[in-house]
Formats: structure tokens, sequence, C-alpha cells
């Protein structure tokens, strides 16, 4: 979105703002949208995954006075629809949000199930709103052009030539321009320890909610299918897709998708344990899977790209980032458009193998707390825009918002591991049965591990060789702000530069030590943390079963 001023060339500006979007047309290569008005230029790239005839972006209501750009997905459209009275010109999920706008509800934003950044201009009010889901899966940015118009997109290449004060958009917050101001909508009475305290959650609650929500992001008219690594997360979200998928072929039900069965993808280094046990997984359910291996080289081959892909220079990320990449790449030429994927589970109950190291119950919800509010810069930015760079749409179950309110309304001394308890324990026995033990209890072993041990090994091998001591040792003065405290980082922070230049785009990403994916604030639960800081799950020297020093 560009937001004009009287006085301005719109011609120009309209040639400009399609300049931008081509920048993330890899996000949309379905179709392109424009809606130009002498307040707001409004463009779209789209990904047609639901109404695949009619669902064409901008949204325009049928007077021609609301126009909508809208980058995700509604769940509960439905039910939303059978509650209004406007007048649909689509059958497009995203067309509720100019029906909850038209309808006056000031807080119609809080009432939306799915994943989402959206712009609406309402021209007869000469009035934008801005808005994003809760958690920030869909990624979204703003800043101002340098005659200080309001610039809004997916992703920071959008705007990086055009803005000088590029920044995040913050998820779960709404920006109206009629009051100026940006304000919070997602507030939750979880978020305080003692609401939770001796709060249970049985395990058929966790489970019917876990499998409603399976179910409700399902709804697709394009062939879909689910990232399998073989751990406990995305094999529990196959085993719910995997169940419907068969009851619709034995219903004969073409109601919810027209490509039942249901296709699964795994990637790794040769001998990978993820591939291994992403086989074990897909034989049970009975999905038809597609285990891909890839070499050592050709992901340090694609690193540049993947880097300007993630708009990141965090470590972690672009570890776990770059093998699933090249999965979306493998997955879009078989024809598939949308994916489900785990992330979440770790965050909700607690999965990294640090909180192992958890001192007390009230400790161990505030870093689920920080690990929540963080997700948009980590996991969901990986698993949006490593997918997004080939067109394919991931999906993120266990961040459907019905089922955290009812994982985040449990009593942390429920989850808490260690003292004979495995990570994220509550959520296994609540899914007893549903998956081989071998995989219902396997230890927790994060994306960019379980491709193979080989390729974190590999990515400091190769950046130890390739950054030199005398470069390394003047990183401070090279990159004052988020200084790299490791070469493999400051290898990963020169590729971002070249793309991403300025403090702006440097503080777009968050800084600080981690160990398994920990927040900062959680290595103080060990002394040991400290010593042996890396994002990977194998620093947890006393915990994960093959450690390194």
């Amino acid at each position: 979105m560009f937001d004009l001023r009287t006085g301005d060339d719109v011609a120009a500006l309209r040639r400009l703002a399609l300049e931008c979007s081509q920048r993330q047309r890899h996000r949309g290569p379905d179709w392109s949208g424009i809606s130009v008005d002498d307040g707001a230029i409004l463009v779209h790239e789209r990904l047609a995954i639901v109404d695949l005839t009619s669902g064409e972006q901008p949204l325009r209501s049928r007077d021609g006075v609301l126009a909508l750009a809208v980058n995700g997905e509604i769940y509960n459209h439905r039910e939303l629809r059978e509650d209004s009275r406007y007048d649909f010109t689509t059958g497009s999920d995203c067309e509720v949000i100019n029906a909850l706008y038209h309808s006056g509800a000031s807080d119609f934003v809080s009432r939306l199930n799915g994943i989402f950044a959206f712009v609406l201009w309402d021209a007869a009010a000469r009035r934008y709103l801005i808005a994003r889901d809760p958690i920030g899966v869909c990624p979204l940015y703003w800043g101002h052009d340098g005659q200080g118009r309001l610039c809004v997109a997916s992703e920071m290449k959008a705007l990086v030539d055009v803005c000088a004060d590029v920044s995040v958009f913050p998820p779960g917050h709404i920006y109206d321009s009629a009051a100026g101001v940006l304000h919070s909508y997602y507030h939750k009475p979880w978020r305080d320890y003692t609401i939770t305290r001796g709060q249970a959650s049985t395990p058929l609650m966790l489970r019917q909610t876990f499998e409603q929500a399976v179910h409700r992001q399902l709804m697709t008219d394009v062939p879909y299918g689910v990232l399998l690594s073989g751990g406990l997360d995305s094999a529990l979200v196959a085993a719910c897709a995997a169940r419907f998928a068969r009851e619709r072929i034995e219903d004969n039900d073409s109601s919810e998708a027209w490509w039942p069965r249901l296709h699964s993808f795994a990637i790794g280094l040769e001998g990978s344990p993820d591939l291994k046990f992403a086989r074990v997984a897909a034989d049970a359910l009975g999905t038809v899977h597609h285990g891909f291996v890839y070499r050592f080289q050709e992901g340090l081959d694609a690193l540049p790209e993947v880097i300007r892909h993630l708009e990141t220079y965090d470590v972690t990320t672009i570890r776990a980032a770059t093998p699933m990449y090249l999965l979306a790449r493998r997955i879009k030429a078989m024809g598939v458009k949308m994916v489900l994927s785990g992330e979440g589970a770790d965050e909700l109950f607690g999965g990294y193998l640090y909180f192992h190291k958890a001192p007390s119950a009230e400790a161990f919800h505030e870093e689920t707390l920080r690990k929540l509010d963080a997700l948009h810069c980590y996991d969901c930015l990986r698993a949006n825009k490593a997918m997004m760079a080939w067109g394919v749409e991931a999906r993120v179950p266990f961040l459907d918002l019905t089922f955290i309110d009812v994982a985040m309304s449990m009593d942390a001394a429920y989850k808490m591991a260690g003292r004979d308890r495995i990570e994220k324990q509550v959520l296994r026995e609540a899914f007893a049965g549903a998956l081989p033990k071998e995989i219902l209890w396997r230890q927790k072993e994060q994306f960019s591990d379980g491709v193979g041990y080989g390729w974190i090994d590999g990515l400091k091998a190769h950046t130890e060789a390739f950054v030199s001591d005398r470069k390394f040792a003047a990183a401070k003065a090279r990159f004052p702000y988020n200084t790299p405290t490791t070469k493999e980082a400051y290898f990963y922070r020169e590729i971002f530069e070249r793309y991403f230049p300025g403090l702006s785009c440097a503080a777009t990403v968050p800084g600080g030590k981690s160990i398994a994916c920990s927040s900062p604030a959680a290595l103080a639960w060990d002394p040991a943390f400290t010593i042996a800081a890396d994002p990977s799950g194998r620093a947890v020297k006393d915990v994960h079963a093959y450690a390194v020093d």
C-alpha cells in the first residue's frame, strides 16, 4: 500500500507501487491486482488457494467504496458469513474482513481466526486500517518514503529502496489512520501465570481441540500436503490430516478439498535422522511420502537466496530455513500449493531441550510467553518465507487461536520436563496410540539438527575458513548493532547487508545469545548455558542424546 497525499503524481506512484510489489511476486505468482484511488494505492500478488475463480484482490465492495488487500486465510469465514448481512461479491474467505468492517464493530479483527496481514481502504471515510494476525504467522512491514507517505508490504525487500525507516509491523496490532494510533487487539488472561495456576487440561480436550484446528486448516481448493520431519509435532499434524483425508475418501465427500490423497514431504542429508523417522511415520499413517536428499554444497550455494528471501541474519533461522527452502522448491514442482506444518508446539508446551532446566513452573510459563511473542521473528518467519519463496503456503495448526487458548491456559507445572518426564509429555499422552512409539516418544530434534548433524557442523567449518581472523576481529566496527559473536553469524550478516543495508533493516532482526533456541533470559537457568551457548539442541549437553562439546 502507498498512502497518497493531495497533489501527488498518482500515475508515477502507481508505476512505483507495481515495481515494489513485483519484488515479492514469488508470494503470489497466480495473479496481480491493483486498486488506485486519490488517497491510496493497493497492489496484491495472489496465491490462489480458496475460491480460485472469483477471489482476485484487492477485494472491492459492491459499491466500490472498500478495497481490501490480504495475505492469509480466515479459517472461520463460513461462520462469519452466516452472521453477516453484507453483500458479498466473491467466495473468498478474506472478504469477511470487508463485511465485519462494514458492520461497524470496533473489535472486528479479534473475531478472525486465521493467519493474515491486511490493508483495508475506505474511500468514503478517507480511512485505512492495517492489521496483522495475533502471532504474526504472516509477515508485514511498514515505513515512510522521503515525502512522508506511509508504505506497507508483506516483505521488506518491497520497501527497502523506498523507505529509510522500514520496520516490522507488530503481530496482534491494528493501525487506524482515522485515529493515527497503533494498538493491540489481542489480550489474553493466560499471560498472567497466577490465572493459570492449578488449571489442567484433559488429554481428550487437548486432542480434540488440536484435531479441530487441523480440520479447520484443511480449507483449500488446491492440492495440499504435510511437512513430515519424523518428529512429534509434524507427525501429529500429519496423523490428524491423514485421518480427515481417509474420511473424505470413505464418504466420497469432495466438499472440503478435491485432492484427498495426503502427500507428505521430508528432506535431509544422506542418512539424516529426519529422513529415517519420517519414513516410519509415513508408513504408519499411510501417506504418499516423498523423502528428498540434498547435498551440503547445494545448501551452501542456496544461502544468499535464503537470506534474501528470509530477510534475516539470525543463525538458527538460516540453518533451519535452508533445507526448508530447498524442500519448498521440490514441493512446488509437484504441483502442491499448501502444506501443513508443525511450528508452534515447542513454544506452547516448552518442547525445546533447555526447558528441562526451568527452575519453576512460573519461570517455564514466562519463557513460553517470550517464545510465543518472538515467533514472528523466528519459526513463523522461516516457515512462511522459505515456503513462499516458491509460492507454497505453510499453515500452522498448533498456532490456531482456539488451541493456543487451551494450551496456554494450562498450569505450566503440567508441562515441565525432567525427573523422568520427557519434553511435551502432556501432548504425547494426549495422542497415545496415534503414532508409532518411536515417533510419539522421540526426543526433540530441532529441524536444523534433524536434517543431518553434518549440516550445522559443515556450516561452522565453512564459515570458520571463509571469515578471516582479521575480519572477525573488526566485527564491532563493521556491525556495531547486533555485533556477530561467531564467524558463522558474521558470514550471514555480510550477505544480509548486501540486500538490506542500513540500521533500520538490521534492527528488524532480534539479537542476543541463545542455547537450543532459548530466549536470552533463559540462559540464567544453568551456568553451563552461557559457556556453551549455541542455538543447536545438541548444545544442551546432559539432555540431548547426541550432545556435542
